[in-house]
């Protein structure tokens, strides 16, 4: 068996967006010993190149030192030089003054004596360029002390790191995350077990709307999409990248042909799913086309701030895309106000399949789909954490508490980018991001 752990890294448009190295992806492996059990675990930090293990940190810290040493060395060689042609200007003016002290024989002048005085004077600055001297004796001793410090810390790294030098071990270590990170990207799917902190991107707008990239789309397209308000809107802005919309520019403007509901829009395969106003109605607009595809009611569905989330906002209908494909999550009055989730045909907006979660729709804050599971929070204001979990493909629910901080205290839009493993938030007129942990138990041949 194998386990693995792992958290969405938010790329798009050259930005990635992490607020340390811990908030990355992480991924756990484990070997079988005789006994069949898994006895090992690798651990893979964020952004994880060389520089930021702990003998990098070291390694820097240490050519700081030496670099600081050098500077220092560098500062007494000057200075000693300096003092140096000093001492020997000194000393001749010491042999004339001992030469004529000599040549006297007991009896000086007032002209000698005065002479004398003045050669004297000229000799005081020698006594603070000796204490000079002693000082710099000491600072000596020092620096020699540091650098045998340095060379004992450098000879533990290189034996510690073996017969390869650091730059061909950086390259190692950045190839074997890339191929563990592709080995992630392939097992897809796992259970949320963790939400990181929340990174704000922009504020920008009013307390309520919606903003997201597309779900479908290659790497190279990290267009944003941006939809402010909840109710009667009809402006959508198209930013290139993310780095664009952080800015604010680069952007183009679609006007929809009928207004949204709510703020549960959702971007897929170049198109936006999203509620007409006024209706339980489900729109399928096309970006490069600017016009409807297809519209469709969705059966008995509320509308119109009859079964929103605890937020209000006609937040009645909330489209959703993770890894298997095009979801809704809805209420209908036959279903008690209790959340309804249907696989929907992204082609024909028809319903393809259905759950009855039993969980009431007023009760929960938001909630997003992860590889086939619902999961609720269980508020929109601060304190909110995820608390309900649906499990499409057993129809079986769980309890949960994964806690998340709402930095904002009002959310009104959560939805998963299963391309980028990330939660997009509107949160009081912040747009946010979460990166996730997923939890992954993989079975291989001869497990039992």
């Amino acid at each position: 068996m194998r386990k693995l752990r792992q958290r969405g890294a938010v790329t798009a448009g050259g930005h990635t967006l992490f607020q340390s190295p811990e908030e990355g992806w992480q991924l756990y492996t484990s070997a079988q010993a005789p006994d069949g059990k898994c006895i090992c675990t690798a651990v893979i930090p964020a952004q994880s190149t060389c520089s930021r293990d702990g003998r990098s940190r070291e390694l820097r810290q240490l050519m700081e030192k030496v670099q600081n040493v050098s500077q220092s060395m560098e500062v007494l060689e000057l200075r000693t030089f300096r003092d140096l042609q000093y001492v020997r200007s000194m000393e001749t003016l010491m042999r004339s003054l001992d030469a004529r002290l000599r040549a006297a024989d007991g009896s000086v002048s007032a002209k000698s004596f005065q002479e004398l005085k003045d050669r004297m004077t000229e000799l005081l600055p020698l006594g603070s360029v000796l204490e000079q001297y002693k000082a710099d004796t000491r600072t000596i001793v020092r620096l020699r002390e540091e650098v045998r410090n340095l060379s004992g810390s450098l000879a533990a790294i290189q034996e510690e790191m073996g017969a390869y030098g650091y730059e061909d071990l950086q390259q190692r270590v950045m190839a074997l995350e890339a191929r563990l990170h592709a080995c992630a990207q392939k097992l897809g799917c796992g259970k949320l077990t963790g939400v990181s902190n929340p990174i704000t991107v922009r504020a920008m707008g009013s307390r309520f709307g919606s903003w997201m990239t597309d779900t479908m789309a290659p790497s190279a397209d990290s267009r944003v999409w941006y939809m402010d308000g909840y109710y009667k809107g009809r402006r959508v802005l198209e930013f290139r990248t993310l780095g664009d919309f952080i800015k604010g520019q680069n952007f183009i403007q679609h006007l929809l042909p009928q207004p949204w509901a709510g703020t549960g829009h959702v971007v897929y395969n170049g198109s936006l799913f999203y509620n007409k106003y006024q209706s339980n109605v489900v729109v399928k607009y096309h970006f490069r086309s600017r016009s409807v595809l297809v519209q469709r009611s969705l059966p008995g569905a509320g509308y119109n701030n009859t079964f929103p989330y605890s937020w209000g906002g006609f937040s009645d209908m909330d489209f959703m895309v993770d890894e298997s494909g095009l979801w809704a999550v809805y209420t209908t009055n036959q279903n008690a106000g209790n959340i309804v989730v249907s696989r929907l045909d992204p082609h024909t907006l028809e319903v393809m399949r259905s759950w009855d979660t039993g969980y009431p729709k007023r009760s929960a804050g938001e909630a997003f789909m992860i590889c086939g599971v619902l999961y609720v929070t269980n508020s929109h204001l601060a304190g909110a954490k995820v608390y309900f979990a649906y499990f499409t493909n057993t129809s079986s629910y769980e309890y949960t508490d994964v806690p998340f901080h709402n930095q904002y205290s009002h959310i009104s839009m959560l939805d998963y980018n299963p391309r980028e493993r990330a939660l997009y938030t509107w949160n009081n007129g912040h747009q946010v991001l979460y990166n996730v942990t997923l939890f992954h138990v993989i079975s291989t041949a001869g497990d039992p």
